[in-house]
Parts: structure tokens; sequence; C-alpha cells
């Protein structure tokens, strides 16, 4: 080996380093890539597949022609035997097996033909599933570069941290908490033992003892009423 085709190795060796990394680096442009390069065939796939419809459209729009053809003919036969006109029976009869003729080769045709277009489609509809089905595959492997790429993220921070420091912080916050609670505690018992706190339960059990004279008075004042009811029901059963 010479020393250009040395040359040349090592820079294809660099060159497909250098593309590997870039795909690497950019594994969506990559999966575009592919999926574009896949619609691209999926449509000249598409376009040879209609001409084989086109052809077997054809060739059934013919057969059926002929098909038509025929029948008038073999109408047309008998009514020329019968009219005396042998020429013109000879040349529907010679029309009659031609068409028969024609009739069985597109038939064959239209078989072969029918066959290679259901193929196509199939071939077709299969290609269109694999771009789905590479589509599918990108979202996934890119949701999984992503999350591995957060996971490491995640360590690397992680590791990046003092476990001391770590500690120290949590050890204020919880001290603070502490502090912020037994703040709180107190402000509730100097609350209970205030003036204001004082005057309120004073003037709760005033407006309660209120309300219990109320109802002795309610009560008083029904019963009052009851006695009176009874004495004139009595004082009227007496007269």
């Amino acid at each position: 080996m010479g020393f250009f085709d040395r040359l040349a190795n090592v820079w294809k060796g660099f060159l497909s380093l250098w593309i590997s990394d870039i795909e690497n680096k950019n594994p969506e442009a990559v999966y575009e890539s592919a999926i574009e390069e896949r619609i691209k065939k999926h449509r000249e796939l598409k376009k040879a597949v209609s001409g084989i419809v086109f052809l077997r459209n054809k060739t059934q729009a013919e057969l059926e022609a002929k098909e038509k053809e025929l029948a008038e003919i073999q109408v047309q036969i008998p009514v020329a035997v019968e009219e005396g006109e042998d020429e013109a029976a000879l040349v529907l009869i010679e029309r009659r097996d031609a068409l028969v003729a024609s009739i069985a080769g597109l038939q064959g045709e239209l078989e072969k033909v029918s066959a290679q277009a259901e193929d196509a489609k199939e071939g077709l509809v299969a290609f269109q599933a694999e771009i789905e089905k590479l589509r599918r595959e990108k979202e996934e492997m890119l949701a999984k570069r992503a999350n591995a790429e957060a996971r490491i993220q995640i360590r690397e921070t992680l590791d990046g941290l003092s476990t001391d420091a770590d500690i120290k912080a949590l050890d204020n916050v919880r001290e603070s908490i502490h502090k912020l609670q037994a703040e709180a505690d107190v402000s509730t018992e100097i609350g209970a033992d205030s003036l204001d706190a004082k005057l309120k339960k004073i003037k709760s059990k005033a407006a309660n003892a209120t309300a219990k004279n109320e109802l002795e008075e309610m009560k008083k004042q029904m019963a009052a009423k009851k006695a009176a009811a009874a004495e004139a029901a009595a004082v009227k059963k007496t007269m």
C-alpha cells in the first residue's frame, strides 16, 4: 500500500469518526434524515404502484368492452343467418372467435396484473407502517436520551455537593422551624392570659347568663298561661 493510499485511509477514518460524533450529538437530525429518506422512497414506490393500478384498470376496461362487443355479436349472428346474410354471418363469426381469443388473453393478463397490484399495494402499506414505526422509535429513543441525560446531570450535581454542607443546611432549617414554632406557642400562651382574652371570656359568660334568664322567664310565662287556661276551664265546667 502506497503512502497516498494509507493517507486516504487515515482521512476516511477521521472523517468516519467525525461523522459518528456529529450523529451521536444530533440523534434527532439522524432520525429525521432517515425518515425523510423513507418518505422519498415511499413516494417513488407509490408512483410505481399507481402505474400498475393504472395498467390493471386499463386492462379491466378493455376486457369489459370486448365482453360487451362479444355479447352483441352473439346476438347478431343468428339474425344474420336467419336473414340469409351468409357473408355477414361469416364476418361476425370470425370477429366472435377473435374476441373470444382476445378476451381469454386479457383475462390472463388481468389476473397477473391484479396480483401484481395487490402485492404492490401491500408493500406500500407495509412501507408506510415502517415509516410510522421509525417515527415512534424516534420519539421513544429521544425520550430515553433526555431521561438519561437528566439522570446523569442530577447525579453529577449530587456528587458535586458536600455531605457536610447538606447536613449543616438541614440542621439550620430544622432549627429555624423549631424557633418559629416556639414563637407561635409563646404568642398563643400570651394571648390566653391577655386582658382582651379575659374580657371576651366575661362577655361570653354574661351572654350565656342573659340567655338562661330569658329562657327561665319564658318558661314561667308559659306555665302561667297554662295555669290560667286550666283555671278558666274549671270555672266554666262548674257553671
